[in-house]
């Protein structure tokens, strides 16, 4: 099996087609085509179903792209290996975070790496908790800042960043901003609430923490970024559970804080793949990040 077959597999399988994959490989399509079907004379399987207007992975096809993907960044990692030993960091960092994450400033970080290694190309992708583990865990995400996960140590490692309590978020107006006590899950039962989607850290925070108390709610307006939430909760539509920190980003909401939640809480951390799959730019951030940014 030659390392281009799977490079060729995974352009192809990413792109859903051969036309553009080979554009962006910048190879012949008839190449391209010559390549899958080589991978799959010596697999004994075939990895597409290919129709006129796009392809799509078969079970088989599924079960090569996890493990592609896995040795194409061990080989890129290898790559990099080699040329940091040489003094030199090249390559590119392909970093996930979600938004407003705490413990970190990613964009400060980011920026101070830069001026450190130059040569290095930065790649930066917003997603939930759920999703960011799955593309470290498949080498498409060299680490990523995220809501904790119970992750399999063989392909993720969890290094913590910080945890801090669950906050509620509601107009100055309502009447839980009125009575100005905290709160615990059990007060806030039959609440309108907006939340983010399922695979998001605080989404994740605050169900484990009604879960904890055992009771039960319902997301009735559900979002997949801050401002919006934090724009909905302003127009008092509903009441938002959110990290405490979220509390400094629209100042004219009222904050109350959430007790009676067990052990649930809001941590943190970057998810990093195991020692053997780390790049040696994954390894220089997260360096920089143990120093402070500097």
């Amino acid at each position: 099996m030659e390392l281009r077959h799977l490079q060729h597999f995974v352009a192809v399988a990413e792109d859903q087609h051969f036309t553009r994959a080979a554009e962006r490989l910048m190879v012949s399509q008839s190449g391209l085509s010559a390549s899958i079907r080589a991978l799959e004379r010596e697999l004994q399987t075939p990895l597409f179903v290919r129709t006129t207007r796009r392809v799509t992975l078969t079970e088989a096809g599924r079960a090569l792209l996890a493990e592609a993907e896995r040795i194409l960044a061990q080989v890129r990692a290898a790559h990099e290996a080699v040329a940091a030993v040489q003094g030199v960091l090249r390559g590119t960092l392909t970093v996930g975070a979600e938004q407003c994450i705490a413990g970190v400033n990613v964009a400060e970080l980011l920026a101070a790496f830069r001026r450190l290694h130059p040569d290095v190309e930065i790649r930066l992708r917003q997603w939930g908790s759920a999703a960011l583990a799955e593309e470290v865990a498949a080498g498409r995400l060299d680490l990523a800042f995220a809501y904790r996960t119970e992750a399999d140590p063989d392909q993720l490692r969890s290094v913590p960043l910080t945890a801090e309590p669950m906050t509620v978020l509601c107009h100055p107006e309502h009447r839980l901003a009125r009575a100005g006590l905290p709160l615990t899950p059990a007060g806030l039962a039959g609440e309108v609430f907006v939340d983010f989607h399922p695979d998001w850290g605080p989404r994740r925070a605050t169900d484990a923490a009604f879960a904890a108390a055992g009771v039960r709610r319902t997301v009735a307006l559900e979002v997949n970024d801050v401002h919006s939430l934090l724009d909905l909760v302003d127009e008092n539509l509903g009441v938002a559970v959110v990290p405490r920190h979220f509390r400094h980003k629209r100042e004219a909401l009222t904050a109350l804080p959430l007790k009676d939640t067990g052990e649930a809480a809001y941590e943190t951390v970057a998810l990093v793949p195991s020692p053997r799959a780390t790049s040696p730019a994954a390894r220089a951030l997260m360096s920089l990040l143990d120093h402070g940014g500097a």
